[in-house]
């Protein structure tokens, strides 16, 4: 059973920064894709940035330039760097990460960027 837990959202400012994590209860990371998602209020969830095992990164158009993603094998999390927020990012933000042919999702972290 894979444990995904994400942390570090919270309210903050436009132009501000944030960094999320996304620890997993095991070392699937270093062999295994993983997906940052989010979830807007009254909108789909959607695939924001992702890297897989052999560190090839995807940006959506909408992060890029702002956002980075990274991984930590030693510490199995991967990190979202979030800069220049705004308030068009507020969402409750998800990992994902399929393993042995299952999907797995932590529980959300909320960032709310706001005056």
């Amino acid at each position: 059973q894979v444990q995904l837990v994400e942390s570090g959202g919270g309210l903050l400012q436009p132009g501000g920064s944030l960094r999320l994590s996304c620890a997993a209860s095991g070392n699937i990371f270093s062999r295994n894709g993983v997906g940052w998602y989010r979830r807007a209020p009254g909108k789909e969830r959607d695939l924001v940035a992702s890297i897989t095992s052999s560190g090839f990164m995807y940006y959506a158009d909408s992060v890029k330039g702002r956002f980075t993603i990274s991984r930590d094998n030693a510490k199995n999390t991967v990190y979202l760097e979030m800069n220049s927020l705004k308030p068009e990012d507020t969402a409750a933000y998800y990992c994902r990460v399929n393993f042995l042919g299952r999907e797995y999702w932590g529980q959300g972290t909320l960032v709310t960027v706001s005056e």
